[in-house]
């Protein structure tokens, strides 16, 4: 594959994953979350094979690959699983209205881009030109945590923010070392498990997953 040809294929699926980072915090329903996440970790898992392809990387296919199990596959069932199990069908609650999250993962991305502009000009990667949307990536996620109230749309949030840091590991060094991603994937993936227990706990106790009927707790204290 032409290297150039290669550059601008990668540029086009970073556009998209930044793109499924601002429809995960416009969506409004809990499954229509898991969609996005699903295709958010698909165009990961094809810009890390497209990598791997065109710098001669063989390991970047196995790490493609373990991104299409996990977040596409594994991660988005075991959710769908738990949101049913636990009757959760309700809208998305956000602390921030829509617009105004908008606004502010506007301001990140901006920021993002001209926190990255000397990496991208010192860089001879062809992966350069996406460490910024790596990195807003991640920043998106973050917003995605602190503007939710429900537990499973901050658990949302935080993979979102997962998928950006690989997809930075790729854009700034072409991937971690194996070893390291398989490990990684591997807390990733029992960490999903913690917290289907988890939430079933606090279900349990407080008969919602609204980080509000937790913080009551401080307030009789």
């Amino acid at each position: 594959m032409d290297l150039s040809l290669a550059a601008q294929i990668n540029s086009v699926l970073a556009a998209l994953i930044l793109l499924t980072s601002f429809a995960l915090l416009v969506q409004r329903r809990i499954q229509g979350l898991l969609h996005i996440f699903a295709w958010q970790g698909l165009l990961l898992s094809i810009s890390t094979a497209v990598v791997g392809y065109s710098a001669g990387l063989h390991h970047l296919y196995i790490s493609a690959l373990l991104t299409l199990t996990l977040k596409v596959f594994a991660l988005p069932y075991i959710l769908y699983v738990l949101i049913h199990k636990l009757k959760i069908h309700k809208e998305v609650e956000e602390v921030v209205n829509i617009p105004t999250t908008m606004l502010i993962g506007i301001a990140l991305v901006i920021f993002s881009y001209d926190l990255t502009s000397p990496v991208r000009e010192l860089s001879t990667l062809l992966t350069r030109s996406t460490l910024a949307v790596a990195l807003s990536t991640v920043m998106l996620g973050l917003l995605m945590m602190i503007t939710r109230k429900k537990a499973v749309t901050q658990i949302v949030g935080f993979l979102s923010l997962e998928n950006g840091l690989f997809f930075a590991a790729t854009s700034a060094t072409y991937g971690m070392p194996l070893v390291v991603e398989l490990g990684v994937a591997l807390d990733i993936l029992i960490a999903a498990f913690i917290f289907g227990i988890f939430f079933f706990q606090i279900r349990t106790t407080f008969e919602s997953l609204d980080l509000k009927e937790m913080e009551k707790l401080k307030e009789d204290e």
